[in-house]
């Protein structure tokens, strides 16, 4: 199946700079969308995949701005340099996580008890994760409600990690982000505007993987792009009416959109 064009869209991609976020970024850029890539720190990473996708499609398609999502003031410059520079906000992609290295660098072989867990770790976390989010989307959403359409894209982990041993706070944070996902489904019912739930399918090669991880536990790692060609339909006018669903990048079959979502083992009721 080919490519879903998005030629004429304008989308926002948080922790746009390394991973996922840089694949996804990329991806809508080449598929025809204007992009405003976002990190809340490290600006050279996030300048380095404007200046990659510009120089590589010959346009200004991708434009970096520093921001942090769980700042309420900064979700607003965001959403507000969409319109203003391109007159439309039509696809947010909440990407940017803090995951569990904030914790412990040995999160994977010596589990962090809940109460071991700082608070300020804590709400760090949760206010990257479930706040970030939220917060986005209140800036983006009355853009989206003004022009008739859009797109919110939260992305999740398997359910499984969320109940996993000595994952405080990362676990609880996927779950509430999930919860926003139903909830805002369901808010945004008959408006234009989907909300749905996009994850890997298992541990996934990014920065949220400790540098020092094994060659050998590293080569079992699912690479960052594989949630690019479900995020790419999902964005689409193909995914009109799907909202308030979960996807998961490594069951997905372009083929049989429906399959996948069935396979993913949450549907709206």
């Amino acid at each position: 199946m080919d490519t879903p064009t998005l030629t004429g869209r304008v989308a926002i991609v948080t922790g746009g700079g390394r991973g996922m976020g840089r694949a996804l970024t990329l991806a809508l850029a080449r598929a025809g969308a204007r992009v405003i890539a976002t990190a809340a720190r490290e600006s050279e990473e996030i300048e380095r995949v404007a200046l990659d996708a510009n120089t590589e499609l010959g346009d200004e398609r991708v434009l970096a701005m520093q921001a942090d999502v769980a700042a309420p003031a900064d979700c607003e410059r965001v959403a507000a340099l969409a319109m203003s520079r391109w007159g439309r906000l039509d696809i947010l992609v909440n990407n940017a996580g803090r995951g569990m290295k904030y914790v412990s660098e040995r999160f994977l072989t010596e589990p962090t008890r809940f109460w071991e867990v700082e608070p300020d770790t804590w709400r760090m976390v949760i206010d990257t994760n479930v706040n970030g989010p939220f917060l986005m989307a209140r800036a983006a959403v009355p853009h989206m409600l003004a022009g008739g359409w859009g797109r919110i894209v939260n992305m999740s982990m398997n359910h499984d990690t969320m109940r996993r041993r000595g994952f405080s706070p990362y676990g609880p944070s996927k779950a509430a982000l999930e919860s926003e996902t139903v909830i805002w489904a369901q808010d945004l019912d008959g408006s234009g505007i989907t909300v749905n739930a996009l994850l890997p399918g298992g541990a996934t090669d990014t920065g949220m993987i400790p540098a020092g991880l094994p060659q050998e536990a590293r080569a079992t790692l699912l690479p960052a792009d594989i949630v690019v060609a479900p995020l790419l339909w999902l964005a689409s006018r193909e995914a009109d009416g799907i909202t308030g669903r979960r996807l998961v990048a490594d069951r997905w079959s372009a083929e049989d959109p429906a399959q996948a979502l069935e396979d993913a083992g949450w549907s709206r009721r």
